[in-house]
Order: structure tokens, then C-alpha cells, then sequence
């Protein structure tokens, strides 16, 4: 089994109050803290269907083990970089794998952690969590970075969330899904479910 935690969140959201306001045609600043919540909602339902990250944000995979093969995928693309990877040895020492034992694969989604060439990984300890990937993903520090089919997604659950803010809406005539929405946007570019072990 594995795990993945997010240690430090982006910065900077998606889109801003600014451009999220001109979406809604709100003009007035009553509601700003409102807004700002429903950015931060869409953007998470928008990353969960595509299984990627948007805004720069720094992961923590856990895994038993290392893999069986040369190679570690990390979830949640883009990625950036990775900032270590420590492994419970044999001896129930912490270590960190030093980084010329291996290289980064930036362009693959998932990113992946490629195991040096005539290379092996160490040994570790029967833990759950023997082995961690500490990395960044995302597309760059702030929204401009985000492939603007993203960024329209997040806008129309914006405008979703911003309408409809009860779960039933009564008296209104029926309801309807837009043939174009959000998940139209997302769907294309989703990331499948995967072993970061390439177990399965």
C-alpha cells in the first residue's frame, strides 16, 4: 500500500478573485470570502478528476519498499523536482538515497524517478512506510502556468458552486448538464490510477 500527503500547499490559487469575480459579474466585495472558498472547492474537484496539480505544491509518497523494477512513478503530475527520497534501512537506520543513484524523468506523466543504470536500490526494513519520495509537482507558481483548459473548468464550477448553493434546487424547472462542462474540459488530459511501484 501506499500514500501520498501534500507538506506544502500552493501559494497561489488557480484563478484569482480578480478573474473568478469577472466570470460571476460580481462587481461588489461582499462576498469575496465566499468567492475565494468556491475557487479553492472547484480547484480541488477540477485536480481530482484529472488526478494532476496544478498550482506549484510539494508531495510525500510513502511506500513499503523499493520497487522491483528501476522505476518510481509519482502521482499528481507535473513534475517539477525531487527534493529527496529517505528509506528505513535494514537496520532500522534512516538514510537518504543519494542523487546520483538516480534520475528524474520530468516529462512523463506520471513523473518518474529512474533508477541508475547498473545500479540497485537498498535494502530496506519490513515497514509500511520504509520508503518516502519527497518532490514538487504542478505547472508553475501561479495560475498563468495552467493550460487555460484547466483554468476554464475551475471558472465554470466556479460559476456552478457560485448559483447553486443548495444540493436541490426547488421551483426552478428541471435541471440540466451543459453538453460542454467542466469534466469536457478535464477529461481528455486525466491521469489513470496507478501503482507508484508498477506492482500492477
Amino acid at each position: 500500500m501506499w500514500s501520498l500527503a501534500q507538506t506544502v500547499a500552493p501559494a497561489n490559487p488557480v484563478v484569482t478573485l480578480g478573474e473568478a469575480k469577472l466570470h460571476l459579474r460580481v462587481e461588489h466585495d461582499s462576498e469575496d470570502t465566499l468567492i475565494e472558498r468556491i475557487v479553492a472547492a472547484a480547484t480541488e474537484r477540477a485536480e481530482e478528476i484529472q488526478s494532476r496539480a496544478f498550482v506549484t505544491r510539494t508531495y510525500r509518497l510513502t511506500v513499503p519498499r523499493f520497487p522491483r523494477g528501476r522505476i518510481i512513478h509519482l502521482p499528481r503530475p507535473p513534475l517539477q523536482s525531487v527534493t529527496s527520497i529517505t528509506y528505513v534501512d535494514a537496520d532500522g537506520a534512516t538514510q537518504t538515497l543519494a542523487a546520483e543513484s538516480y534520475r528524474l524523468d520530468t516529462d512523463a506523466v506520471p513523473g518518474r524517478v529512474i533508477l541508475a543504470r547498473d545500479g540497485e536500490w537498498p535494502v530496506t526494513a519490513d515497514e509500511p512506510d520504509a520508503v518516502q519520495v519527497t518532490y514538487v509537482a504542478g505547472y508553475g507558481d501561479d495560475g498563468s502556468a495552467v493550460p487555460e483548459e484547466q483554468r476554464a473548468a475551475v471558472l465554470l464550477f466556479v460559476g456552478h458552486l457560485y448559483e447553486s448553493r443548495e444540493a436541490i434546487t426547488v421551483g426552478t424547472g428541471p435541471t440540466f448538464k451543459l453538453a460542454f462542462g467542466p469534466e469536457y474540459l478535464l477529461w481528455p488530459d486525466r491521469v489513470f490510477e496507478f501503482d507508484p511501484l508498477g506492482d500492477r
